[in-house]
């Protein structure tokens, strides 16, 4: 005789969910704890083909004829992804704009998960759109000193960044030219690729930023409707366009102005260093990242506008997400809020953590940051072992080691990869190779800068 099957698994929601969810969490923290040791590290050693077979030996069969219980899937895998991670928390996990969420935000973002609301319709997430309303409409206001200010919640910068330029493309048609620096991101020539435009317009940027004249010689060469796109904390060593003076072109010649803000767009929170994004609020559409220099759990971007009705042409009518008598009932209309339909409360995480620090607990993170990256600079620049490349203008380090040519240096990456001694980026600057130290993580200190100055310099003199 068959035995009757038994209760369905514990749900996270509802009455109980809090009751099913507490030991769980405590296996979960275990298996942080115990894997982060085992890493020992900012990254595991051994390379791509060790992580894989340590995966596979630790999973064995991913779809198990019978489960192995809630307990020792979670220690298993848990363990598994601590000690095989990249940790941004490490201080020397430095190569990209990978931030360490605060323990604040991901507390925040498991309540989400628990409660699963998604925001395309009212009646799915009563709460949640209410407070997604309240957040986007105040962090607009931080960079549009305008009456109806606004931002959709994105992905991150790339989504943003398709976003604007759809919203560019619905003003003007889709023979819109699309200007931008060489230095933009690569998610500006993708997004125009993705929505039918002509191919974007890179002009040089042998400094690293976007030149007036350079620019003013493209838009007097450019007929009809154009988007220039500048950037506010490039990817590759943190610069800033000079903003005032593309928005004073964009209107001499009648372009619109989209600047991605992405890494340095949450310096307007911070009274020292707000005055680097001089220009910022004349553009028509920001990005804005805040899983970089908000220190928040993927996903959290922006997209903000100085009006709202720059977003009209996102509406979209799905009768049974917001039937029209619905909506003239009271009923918000949420579907033309984003491109996505099932979409997740990420506004939860970056609310509970304004809320938590303030906008001086913010603007002391943004500033300690930067401090630390201009600490870095200064003992880079008088080490006689290294080229700094200039002062960071954000929270991004270029260096060298001397009496390395570019081979070198890249081998010397990739052994501190395999080692799993360090995490650094790579990028090119003036016809050269060189490392780049994104400093995101607001707990390094001095002795950890100098760590990473020792390990480097025991690998290029020896």
């Amino acid at each position: 005789m068959t035995a009757p099957p038994g209760p369905p698994p514990p749900l996270a929601g509802g009455a109980n969910g809090p009751t099913a969810l507490r030991p769980l969490l405590d296996t979960v923290l275990d298996a942080l704890h115990t894997g982060a040791a085992e890493r020992g590290g900012p990254l595991p050693a051994g390379g791509p083909a060790a992580q894989t077979a340590r995966v596979r030996a630790a999973l064995g069969d991913v779809l198990p004829a019978h489960g192995t219980g809630d307990h020792e899937a979670l220690r298993t895998l848990v363990h598994l992804l601590a000690a095989g991670a990249a940790d941004p928390a490490d201080p020397l996990c430095a190569a990209h704009l990978h931030g360490p969420p605060l323990a604040v935000a991901a507390a925040a973002d498991l309540a989400a998960s628990a409660l699963n609301p998604s925001l395309d319709s009212w009646d799915q997430a009563p709460a949640a759109s209410a407070v997604e309303a309240l957040l986007t409409r105040t962090l607009a206001a931080e960079f549009y000193d305008t009456p109806h200010a606004d931002a959709l919640v994105t992905t991150g910068g790339t989504e943003a960044n398709q976003l604007a330029l759809l919203l560019a493309r619905e003003r003007h048609g889709p023979r819109l030219t699309v200007l931008h620096g060489a230095n933009a991101h690569h998610s500006v020539p993708r997004a125009a690729w993705l929505l039918g435009l002509p191919p974007t317009t890179a002009l040089p940027t042998p400094t690293g930023t976007l030149d007036p004249a350079d620019l003013a010689q493209a838009l007097a060469a450019t007929p009809g409707p154009t988007l220039v796109t500048a950037t506010a904390g490039t990817t590759d060593a943190g610069l800033i366009d000079p903003l005032h003076r593309i928005a004073d072109l964009c209107d001499r010649y009648g372009a619109d102005l989209h600047i991605d803000a992405a890494y340095g767009g949450l310096l307007a929170l911070s009274p020292r260093h707000r005055d680097k994004l001089a220009g910022l609020g004349r553009a028509h559409s920001l990005t804005i990242d805040l899983h970089k220099l908000g220190w928040q759990p993927v996903a959290a971007g922006l997209l903000a506008v100085p009006d709202t009705a720059l977003l009209a042409p996102l509406a979209h009518q799905a009768d049974y997400l917001n039937a029209t008598d619905d909506t003239e009932a009271g009923l918000p209309d949420l579907l033309g809020r984003s491109l996505r339909t099932t979409r997740r409360p990420d506004a939860l995480k970056i609310a509970t953590t304004l809320r938590a620090l303030g906008r001086d607990g913010l603007a002391a993170l943004v500033d300690r940051t930067i401090d630390t990256a201009h600490h870095l600079a200064r003992l880079l620049d008088a080490h006689p072992g290294f080229e700094l490349h200039a002062a960071p203008t954000i929270s991004t380090v270029l260096f060298r080691p001397t009496h390395v040519d570019d081979d070198q240096l890249a081998t010397l990456r990739r052994t501190l990869l395999h080692e799993g001694r360090a995490v650094l980026g790579r990028t090119r600057a003036d016809g050269r190779l060189w490392l780049k130290a994104t400093l995101l993580n607001p707990h390094t200190t001095a002795g950890d800068l100098d760590t990473l100055i020792a390990l480097l310099e025991g690998r290029t003199h020896r």
